[in-house]
């Protein structure tokens, strides 16, 4: 059994075809998981967890109080919005706009955030009670599972986002350490696959961007691929290969659509942008990929902008004399060496009250919450145009307020990079796209089809699966539908 795995900077996924249909691997409820794995001193077995009568009376405490919260919220809305509509024109438009539509969650809805709660709860506290010595490689947590246990408090070792430092310059330890965390993410999707599909899988095809990040050029490639094949043989596969991110969803696409397109793929993700141009559709098995384009910027970078500019101010960023690469190091969580580096400094010399918000962001877990409060803001400034983001953890009552223009000048790097990739594919194409399709969770950013709209004025713009249309790519290519032209199939160097 062959299948596909996105090995994500930001999540990760994989699939199969078996007897012509579709199979995406569920972990959890989910169809992909954070790429983030955590190794507790001590795991306790997860399927042991059992809702006992107390647990069950603080599931029905906790739905009260987000039944509450919820109408507390929808009352401030309204609140909100019968003042605006006091407000003379154009200031009622504009106050108006910047209030966001409430969401009505139903009390199984409720029920089951407050279920899961008390599950991550209980995983927390069991860790906290671990006394062992040393991190337990082989029973660790993935995902949001992973960031819960770390935010809790508990003993152990958080690591985010692998994948951004496969490329780097890598003392032996660190290469080790790096090989053996990405041979237990590997080794997870391969069980987790096995077991769902009633087969040993024991052969992929795994995504790769055409640039990683990389403080090496070209020779950080080689190294990023080399890890990944060695840490999938640990795995436990004994076949391995690697296709281009973006001719993977150009194969998702292929399988969707009847007629003949020439579309150019534009596949964004957490840390890399790639686009490449493909016939698909049509009667072929496969499409035909004639070139691709990468740079190794993507959302991660878009948060950490964001924290920098619209939260680190609150920490005395522009106002202290601390240096602005403190605020880049706290920000940066998918940085072991740069979050090694924030917490070691000492800020209790920083005039109050930001020394002791620094000193506080230092503790366990923290920077990391602050990172997901961003990337959740980030994501929901899609569809609203204010945000606030509540910092409690820092500070009783400190919160950052952020519009959806404070997003659009924390985007404005990324966009650049951006633009500046796709005009240059633009020059080299010998004829404009028909279609353009979209895919990667940064594709879901309203920015992003303006600009491709803005570049390539007469195509078609076509969105995939932001989150799936990679997976579902290598499905089909893991399933031997064709060979894509050139070089963007590699066999394990």
């Amino acid at each position: 059994m062959r299948i596909g795995i996105d090995f994500g900077t930001s999540y990760s996924a994989a699939g199969a075809v078996v007897n012509g249909e579709l199979q995406l691997i569920r972990f959890g409820a989910d169809q992909q998981f954070r790429t983030t794995v955590f190794f507790p001193q001590r795991l306790p077995d997860l399927s042991e967890f059992e809702l006992t009568d107390a647990m069950f009376d603080e599931i029905q405490k906790l739905v009260g109080e987000f039944r509450r919260d919820q109408s507390r919220l929808h009352a401030q809305l309204r609140a909100r919005r019968e003042e605006a509509l006091k407000r003379p024109e154009p200031q009622r438009t504009a106050e108006l706009g910047m209030i966001p539509s409430p969401r009505v969650r139903g009390d199984a809805e409720l029920e089951r955030d407050a279920r899961a709660l008390v599950r991550r709860r209980w995983a927390a506290e069991e860790m906290r009670k671990a006394m062992l010595e040393g991190v337990d490689l082989q029973r660790a947590l993935y995902g949001e599972e992973a960031v819960d246990a770390f935010i809790d408090g508990s003993a152990g070792q958080l690591v985010v986002s692998p994948k951004s430092m496969l490329g780097y310059k890598l003392e032996s330890r660190a290469r080790d350490t790096l090989l053996g965390i990405a041979t237990h993410l590997l080794r997870h999707i391969r069980l987790t696959a096995s077991e769902q599909l009633g087969s040993e899988v024991r052969a992929a095809i795994l995504g790769r961007p055409v640039r990683f990040r990389s403080s090496m050029k070209e020779a950080g490639g080689v190294q990023a691929l080399e890890i990944l094949t060695d840490a999938a043989y640990a795995a436990g596969f004994d076949e391995v290969e690697f296709l281009e991110e973006p001719a993977a969803a150009a194969y998702g696409y292929h399988a969707q659509t009847q007629r003949p397109r020439r579309t150019l793929i534009l596949d964004i993700g957490g840390g890399t942008t790639d686009m490449a141009l493909a016939d698909v559709g049509g009667a072929g098995a496969a499409p035909v990929v004639h070139d691709s384009w990468g740079e190794p910027v993507g959302g991660t970078d878009v948060d950490i902008e964001l924290s920098m500019r619209g939260v680190m101010p609150l920490f005395g960023k522009g106002v202290t004399s601390t240096p602005v690469h403190r605020y880049y190091e706290a920000s940066a969580v998918q940085d072991l060496q740069r979050q090694a580096r924030f917490r070691e400094t000492s800020f209790e010399h920083v005039q109050a009250p930001y020394g002791e918000r620094l000193e506080t962001l230092k503790g366990a877990g923290h920077t990391v919450r602050l990172n997901r409060v961003v990337e959740r803001a980030k994501i929901s400034l899609s569809d609203v145009h204010h945000v606030t983001l509540e910092l409690d953890f820092i500070e009783a009552g400190l919160c950052a307020p952020i519009d959806a223009a404070g997003l659009s000048d924390a985007a404005r790097p990324f966009l650049y990079q951006l633009r500046t990739l796709m005009e240059r594919a633009r020059d080299e194409l010998e004829a404009p796209p028909e279609t353009i399709y979209l895919t990667g969770g940064m594709s879901r950013s309203p920015y992003v089809p303006l600009l491709a709209k803005e570049i390539f004025p007469d195509a078609e713009l076509v969105a995939g699966n932001a989150s799936l249309g990679v997976v579902t790519g290598l499905a089909h290519a893991a399933a031997g539908q064709g060979i894509v032209r050139r070089k963007m199939l590699q066999q394990n160097p």
